[in-house]
């Protein structure tokens, strides 16, 4: 095990590259970095932690670990419509963490910044006892008053998803071993959608830029849980046809075997999809917004006066499906 080098030795090395483009933040060498949005422009935060054993493997890739814990917390700000900036992030090392983890958890920070342009902008590295402990705040801008919030939603609207729902949940059952009798492709498909959420961030900057959403978040805890969100915020009821809800090849395959895998695909969560209301004359328009950036959006309910999230089956018989999505507690 190469041992952990000293705090701002280990700064120094492998987190002060990571703010190279943030001039604010000169060198990771002060307390505290310095940022201005532009004046039209508000700023939009949001923040997640991560616990190994908890929220990720403890055996999971560093570099995976790096870039799921930065993937999240893009998927709130592309629900927002916004364009990500920066990140802090605090660090519990654990005594089992050593120079090659670090190393390799930061190489996957890399690879993202690249990839979403974004930037480290400062943060915290501490020991712990255990378990490794990780938080990330990160930070971007939408223009003044147009981010979609949970509370617009209005009867009458169209809900609708994007991409596919339940893979996340389905490959944590696939890194734990089950499914073994699954097509191998579907495997390392249904593993790596757990190990790398795909933030919608290009489609929710469109989505915001349309003006006609009405409400928008990511489906992190549960496509049920989140609907359910979205209709408490907005004081209205939820019709969710389970029929309509877009699913891989891999997940159709699982559940073409056994049925009784639906509550995990409606309830798991770690989807990252967005999550959205409209209304029905604006449909047709948002769906080919979503098609010139290849990425399916689907139509999957509708919102109507009351109050709670019906889940019903193809000839509208409603489902129970016990837990709607994940707790932390």
């Amino acid at each position: 095990m190469a041992k952990l080098p000293g705090e701002f030795d280990l700064i120094a090395r492998y987190f002060k590259p990571l703010a190279r483009r943030m001039p604010g933040a000169v060198g990771l060498e002060d307390d505290v970095c310095t940022w201005s949005p532009q004046a039209d422009q508000e700023i939009v935060l949001t923040a997640d932690a991560l616990v190994a054993g908890i929220h990720f493997l403890p055996d999971d890739p560093a570099d995976f670990v790096a870039r799921k814990m930065l993937r999240v917390n893009l998927s709130d700000l592309a629900a927002k419509g916004a364009t990500p900036i920066g990140y802090l992030m605090t660090s519990a090392f654990s005594p089992e963490i050593d120079e090659t983890w670090v190393k390799l958890f930061c190489e996957g920070l890399a690879a993202d910044q690249d990839e979403f342009g974004l930037s480290l902008m400062g943060g915290d590295t501490v020991a712990t006892p255990g378990p490794l402990t990780l938080s990330l705040t990160a930070i971007g801008t939408v223009p003044k008053g147009r981010a979609p919030r949970r509370n617009g939603a209005r009867p009458g609207d169209k809900v609708l998803v994007s991409g596919s729902i339940g893979d996340g949940a389905l490959g944590l059952k696939v890194l734990r071993h089950e499914f073994l009798g699954l097509e191998e492709a579907h495997r390392r498909h249904l593993a790596n959608r757990y190990h790398l959420p795909q933030p919608r961030v290009d489609l929710g900057r469109a989505l915001m830029q349309s003006g006609r959403v009405t409400a928008m978040m990511d489906v992190s805890d549960g496509l049920a849980a989140d609907l359910t969100h979205i209709a408490e915020a907005s004081q209205v009821s939820a019709t969710l046809r389970a029929s309509a809800v877009p699913v891989s090849e891999a997940a159709a395959a699982i559940l073409a075997d056994d049925m009784s895998w639906l509550p995990l695909v409606l309830t798991g969560g770690d989807d990252y999809e967005l999550l959205l209301t409209a209304a029905p004359d604006d449909v047709p328009a948002l769906l080919g917004l979503a098609a010139e950036l290849d990425l399916p959006l689907t139509e999957i309910g509708e919102i109507e006066k009351g109050s709670g999230v019906t889940i019903v089956d193809r000839d509208g018989t409603p489902l129970e499906l016990g837990a709607k999505g994940y707790r932390h507690f």
